[in-house]
């Protein structure tokens, strides 16, 4: 069983650059089958954004294409390490009401840890496991 967040983590995750367009931002999400990109500074985890990010900041407030990534995405991130414990990325993610944690070393991202993530090694038998280890849902 699993015992840190690297043993259930997503590696190399995908990436923006905060100064890059929104429309960048959702075709990587496309390209790469996710809802969430790390957001860089210069190779700096800076954020992350979310596809929903884009639609409620951009979409819904009549923003364009064209909105830099740094405009849309949530800066304010709960980042956790690599040897981090699966029960301390459980307590954070309830305790800051998110899906999804930046796994960081050195300032750079090298993973994240999302809900589905943690609910395949959990409880394999849930209905979100389930959903979350069909082929083709990240």
């Amino acid at each position: 069983m699993a015992k840190t967040v690297a043993d259930v983590m997503t590696s190399h995750p995908a990436t923006v650059e905060a100064d890059q367009p929104v429309s960048v931002a959702a075709s990587l999400m496309r390209d790469h089958d996710t809802g969430a990109l790390i957001v860089n500074d210069k190779g700096r985890m800076k954020g992350i954004v979310t596809d929903r990010d884009i639609t409620v900041r951009v979409v819904a407030d009549e923003r364009g294409p064209d909105t830099p990534v740094r405009e849309a995405c949530s800066a304010s991130v709960e980042a956790i390490g690599p040897d981090t414990s699966i029960e301390q990325a459980v307590r954070l993610m309830r305790t800051h009401a998110v899906r999804r944690l930046p796994v960081v070393e050195d300032g750079r991202a090298v993973g994240v840890v999302s809900l589905g993530d943690l609910a395949v090694e959990r409880d394999p038998s849930s209905a979100l496991a389930d959903i979350s280890a069909a082929e083709g849902n990240r």
